[in-house]
């Protein structure tokens, strides 16, 4: 299991969390438990704001 913590500031880079998302559907055949969905949507909500930095950094 990846271990999950929600972080403020990207303490992981935008493309350390698609790793760990595709990771993640790729162990789960893209069907994800009760548990496993939590953590896509932790991962996913990082990934959204590692993205946003990146953004607002190249600006």
């Amino acid at each position: 299991m990846i271990p999950i913590q929600p972080t403020s500031g990207s303490a992981r880079s935008a493309a350390e969390l698609n790793r760990q998302i595709r990771h993640l559907m790729e162990r789960t055949g893209g069907r994800l438990t009760t548990e496993q969905r939590a953590q896509y949507e932790v991962l996913v909500v990082a990934w959204a704001a590692a993205v946003r930095e990146d953004i607002v950094e190249a600006a």
